[in-house]
């Protein structure tokens, strides 16, 4: 899945929950274009008419370009009247029956990435509550963008570099954090396609990384919960931190550890990391 596919996939996902919880008849948005001054909705749920599909709109202009240009969450109790918005886009919002319209940025590393609309067929304010459940389910897409931008950057990382380089020093304790972070983020992807993405670009730093000779684990090969609690064991975590990084209990945690203790023949937390390392498993 390529990641203009996999963004549009958690626009879609934020705009059903945003209707959910908001009770909005209407929702819609879409992505910032790279290079460009402008967002493309690409996304629609609840309308009624293709007016509103695949509008270009400007950086500044009407309500979501106001949103992109400032960077901040806009409203208006009446679309077509407001005095805070330019009108270059009414056509289209009268034509889907929009009236009290709000605007919310997917804000990454200070750049807005992409528009959140939820709208009313009636001029009526939207609340607090309503914008503050908008806002909720654009941190939600700003979480899931941080994650991918992380794992394309790995990716691109991995595949850059010219040898494997020696599997000590600072450097490589920074790509054990970050393998132990990237482990521990992919469970909360509700996107499968994205969390596979993730766990493919955790292959990566282990790539190169060629079991030891004789370094084999005693029985079968680790399963994926297995590296994710000896990730976090190499980074330091206790059974209980393990435990909330991984959203389990300490108890789950425990029963990996010793199922992976006991394939990797090792008797402490301190060996199964070291023979997780020689296998292969970890980097």
């Amino acid at each position: 899945m390529s990641q203009s596919v996999s963004q549009s996939v958690e626009i879609r996902s934020a705009l059903v929950r945003l209707r959910r919880s908001t009770g909005l008849p209407v929702a819609f948005g879409g992505l910032v274009e790279t290079g460009r001054r402008q967002m493309r909705i690409s996304e629609l749920n609840g309308t009624a008419t293709p007016a509103l599909s695949a509008l270009a709109v400007t950086s500044g202009n009407g309500l979501g370009g106001k949103a992109v240009a400032l960077g901040r969450p806009c409203a208006v109790t009446d679309y077509s009247c407001s005095r805070q918005i330019s009108h270059e886009y009414d056509t289209a919002v009268a034509v889907e029956g929009l009236r009290s319209v709000l605007a919310v940025p997917v804000v990454v590393r200070r750049r807005v990435r992409g528009v959140l609309y939820g709208a009313l067929r009636d001029a009526r304010p939207l609340g607090d509550r309503m914008l503050g459940a908008a806002v909720d389910a654009a941190r939600d897409v700003e979480q899931a963008l941080v994650v991918a931008d992380e794992a394309r950057d790995l990716v691109i990382a991995a595949r850059s570099e010219p040898a494997p380089a020696p599997r000590e020093g600072a450097a490589w304790e920074q790509v054990r954090e970050a393998h132990a972070a990237l482990r521990s983020l992919a469970p909360r992807i509700t996107d499968p396609a994205l969390r596979t993405e993730l766990l493919d670009a955790c292959g990566l730093l282990t790539a190169g990384t060629e079991p030891a000779e004789g370094a084999g684990p005693a029985e079968g090969g680790p399963a994926p919960r297995e590296v994710d609690v000896l990730a976090c064991v190499a980074a330091g975590a206790t059974n209980a931190m393990a435990a909330e990084r991984l959203g389990v209990t300490s108890e789950t945690v425990k029963g990996y550890l010793r199922s992976a203790m006991r394939k990797l023949g090792a008797r402490t937390r301190g060996e199964a990391v070291v023979a997780a390392r020689r296998a292969g498993w970890l980097p």
